[in-house]
Order: structure tokens, then C-alpha cells, then sequence
């Protein structure tokens, strides 16, 4: 075992690393950790500036049907765990770790991000918070699976794919939304909320589907303060199965990626099918058959987002592995190379950094550019800690990995 570990620990040192991947990465991992910098804040502060507002849309998840920047952060996250996956896999093969101690790390791995995703959901209660809708829950309630899909030929891949997709628009479309829907108090839907959607899209309405009724249901079969009655924001745990099918895009494109084709011929590959399953994503939506939404992750939205994925990793990959303009690139693998870090970074330490750039600066520096703008600066100030120690790490090649 001994042995084993020495091979696995060996074959992460030497894998094959492409910039586009840690680039991208980094790209999402920085869009997360900007958060700190509250621009909806400065937004709001700025009513008249149609710039700013703009800005701050982008800060912010769509209500419901449609999609901000914000909004695919969570989808490119998981994607890219996807594309890792075929280079983890050569690599472990490589240094000849034994195939039952592959996917026993595999197991292990995605039981570690369930659990991690119920700690950090947990911080600041009074007790654990079980809940299952958290960016590293879903990935790892899926991740088990992922690797023995990767395991199977493509046909079988695709296959797969459109199983998962295909249950989980039947098993919404087959729910009927309840009769007293909205009730504010069962559901957390007021009656005048703008963004209801009706007709045969009413199935994918918040906290009245399939999904949301499964989690009456199972949340409450673990200890809680009060009982489970819905999740503000519309989330479930059965997005897990649909959060599957956008690691599998993933795998795809990690795929194409580690092939022998020419790389003008991957580029095509990425782009082609990323405007293809952007553009039937979006057709499903827009013709009433499934909305786009990322909280519930409908099949259309898992489509729609997939294709960004595929056309923004298709841009790093040509702007960086394919021309070799690798060191513009620089600040964003800093970051991509140790994501897990900047995710606990912004979970565990944004609130102590605050605290102690007021309790050592006070707010006074912050406003050098006008009040509203003051919490833009504090965030810049602490996005540019989080980064200084990421480089340092990186440095000295310490890499967090699960």
C-alpha cells in the first residue's frame, strides 16, 4: 500500500499539465474569490450608472430562468473536474497504480468533497447542516460515477449522458406542480413574484418540482432545528444527476484535448460542439420545452452552459497551449493550479481578512475613491492578499489535492 501511494504521489508530480486547463481554472476561482469586492454593493450605491448596474447583474445569479456570468462559475468548476479526469487517469496507469486502488481514491475522493461541502455549509451554525446543493456536494455525489463512465468507450458516454438528461426532464415534466402553489410559506414564493413562469415551463417552477419535493422528503430524514420546507435560492440535491452530465461534457472535452490530433483540429472540435449543445440548450429554452435554469440544473441549462464551457476552454487552449503565449497566463495558473485552496480561501478566511484590514486600516483608505466605491477597493485589497499567498504556495509547489 505503501508502494501504491509512493506511484499515486509520483504520477500527480509528473502529470502533463495544460495551461488552458489551470488558466480556466484560475479564471473561475478569481471570478469566485471577487465576491469580496461586493460590486452589487457599489451597484447599488451608483443607481444612475448603467455601466454599474450591468456590472453588478453579472455579480449576481439570475433569479431564475436565464443566466449571468455569475451563474457560470459552479457549471465551469465542474466541468473542468471533468476534463482532469482522462489525465489523472493516464497518469495513475502510467506510474502503474493498481486499478483497485484507482477508483478505491475515487470513492474516497468524492465521500472527502460530500463532506467537506457539508463542513464549510455548516460554519457558523449551531449545528452540522445537512444539506446536499453546495458546488462540492454535487460534484462529489456525482463523482463516483464520473470515473466509471470514464471508464467505458464513448458510445457508452454519450449514452450515459443522455440517460441522466432524459430521467431527469421526464421526472420534472411528470410532476405536477401543487395545487396551492405559490404559498410563501410552504414554498418561499410569494404570489407576485416576478420571475413565476407558467404553462408547461410551471414544472420547472421554484420549489414547487420534482426536485424540491424530493428534499421534503429526504432533508428531513437527518436531524434539524426546525423541518426542511425549501431552499431560498431554489436549490436541490437531485441536481447532482444533471451537475453528472456537465462533468461528462468534461470528460469530452479532456478527451479531445488529450488526443493525437493536429491542434487545429481540437480547436474545431471544442468550438464546434460547444456552439452546438450552447445553441440547443438555448433552443430548448426558447421554444418552451425546458427553461434555462441553473438553480434547479435543467437539461437545457446543462446544454447552455456546457457550450460556454467548451468555447471558453477552446479560447485558453488556442491562447495558450496551441500559439505558446504561456506567461500572460501566469497570474491565472498561480490560482487554477491550487483551486481547492481559493475555494476554502473564500469560505474560511474572507470574513478574518476583512476584519483585519478595518481593525488595522480602519475604512478611511478605502474611500480614496468615493464612498460608494469603497467596497471595491477593500475587495481589491483582499483579492490581491488571497493571490500573493496562491503565488507563494505555488512557489514552493504546494498544491492542496483531494
Amino acid at each position: 500500500m505503501a508502494d501504491s501511494s509512493h506511484k499515486s504521489q509520483a504520477a500527480r508530480e509528473n502529470a502533463p499539465r495544460l495551461t488552458s486547463i489551470d488558466a480556466y481554472r484560475g479564471v473561475v476561482m478569481l471570478l469566485m474569490l471577487a465576491e469580496v469586492m461586493r460590486v452589487p454593493a457599489v451597484a447599488r450605491a451608483l443607481p444612475d450608472s448603467a455601466a454599474w448596474q450591468f456590472l453588478g447583474r453579472q455579480q449576481s445569479h439570475a433569479e431564475w430562468v436565464g443566466c449571468t456570468l455569475h451563474d457560470l462559475i459552479q457549471p465551469s468548476f465542474t466541468f473542468l473536474v471533468g476534463v482532469a479526469l482522462p489525465f489523472s487517469l493516464a497518469a495513475r496507469a502510467k506510474f502503474g497504480q493498481p486499478a483497485g486502488w484507482t477508483t478505491a481514491h475515487a470513492f474516497a475522493r468524492a465521500a472527502v468533497l460530500v463532506l467537506l461541502g457539508i463542513f464549510l455549509r455548516s460554519l457558523g451554525e449551531p449545528r452540522t447542516n445537512y444539506t446536499f446543493a453546495d458546488t462540492l456536494t454535487q460534484i462529489g455525489l456525482g463523482y463516483g460515477f464520473l470515473y466509471l463512465i470514464a471508464q467505458t468507450a464513448l458510445r457508452w458516454q454519450v449514452f450515459a449522458l443522455v440517460l441522466i438528461l432524459g430521467w431527469y426532464f421526464a421526472l420534472f415534466a411528470a410532476y405536477p406542480v401543487p395545487a396551492n402553489y405559490p404559498d410563501a410559506a410552504v414554498h418561499g414564493v410569494p404570489a407576485d413574484w416576478p420571475h413565476l413562469v407558467t404553462g408547461w415551463e410551471s414544472h420547472w417552477t421554484k420549489n414547487g418540482n420534482a426536485a424540491w419535493a424530493f428534499d421534503a422528503w429526504f432533508l428531513n430524514l437527518f436531524p434539524r432545528e426546525t423541518p426542511f420546507l425549501f431552499n431560498g435560492g431554489g436549490y436541490a440535491t437531485l441536481s447532482f444527476f444533471p451537475t453528472l452530465g456537465t462533468m461528462i461534457l468534461g470528460l469530452f472535452a479532456g478527451t479531445i484535448l488529450k488526443g493525437s490530433r493536429p491542434t487545429r483540429h481540437k480547436l474545431g472540435l471544442l468550438a464546434g460542439v460547444g456552439v452546438a449543445i450552447l445553441a440547443a440548450g438555448w433552443g430548448l429554452g426558447a421554444a418552451g420545452v425546458c427553461p434555462v435554469v441553473k438553480r434547479v440544473w435543467t437539461p437545457s441549462w446543462v446544454l447552455f452552459s456546457g457550450g460556454w464551457c467548451f468555447l471558453i476552454l477552446a479560447a485558453f487552449y488556442a491562447a495558450t497551449d496551441a500559439v505558446g503565449v504561456r506567461r500572460v497566463a501566469y497570474p491565472l495558473v498561480v490560482v487554477g493550479a491550487n483551486s481547492i485552496a481559493a475555494y476554502l480561501m473564500e469560505w474560511l478566511f474572507a470574513g478574518l481578512v476583512r476584519d483585519a484590514l478595518q481593525r488595522h486600516l480602519g475604512y478611511a483608505p478605502f474611500r480614496v475613491f468615493g464612498v460608494e466605491y469603497a467596497p471595491l477597493v477593500q475587495g481589491g485589497a483582499m483579492l490581491l492578499i488571497f493571490w500573493l499567498i496562491l503565488w507563494g504556495m505555488y512557489r514552493r509547489r504546494w498544491f492542496l489535492k483531494l
